[in-house]
């Protein structure tokens, strides 16, 4: 079996409630999780391209948040209505859909702006 195209992950981490983080499961990413691998299906893309639950990818701030390998893109912010968009962009024609992209300034860094905001 050749190995995949594309393998996406999905955090579905679970916290505490009120934690101040957040957490991407309480922002629906179980659902962003099986829109994605019903949307892979019937793009035909098994084998080609694998949906994983991931636990957390320590981007709470950008919940719910997806990491594609090997392109290395990060997706955050992700609602139910961007799956769509996510998958014939990116999984189906390879153009990563930038207005969900974080950048490298919010990745694993302690000064994005995202951190920087007030829970409302």
């Amino acid at each position: 079996m050749p190995p995949f195209q594309r393998h996406v992950f999905v955090c579905l981490n679970q916290r505490a409630p009120g934690h101040p983080k957040g957490c991407c499961s309480d922002k629906g990413s179980q659902a962003v999780r099986e829109a994605l691998k019903a949307g892979v299906k019937q793009q035909g893309l098994q084998g080609a391209v694998r949906i994983n639950e991931a636990a957390c990818l320590d981007q709470c701030e950008h919940g719910v948040t997806i990491v594609v390998y090997p392109d290395a893109v990060w997706y955050g912010f992700v609602q139910l209505a961007d799956v769509e968009e996510i998958l014939l962009s990116h999984l189906v024609a390879g153009r990563p859909v930038e207005r969900l992209r974080l950048t490298d300034e919010c990745i694993n860094t302690a000064t994005c702006r995202h951190r920087e905001m007030k829970p409302s």
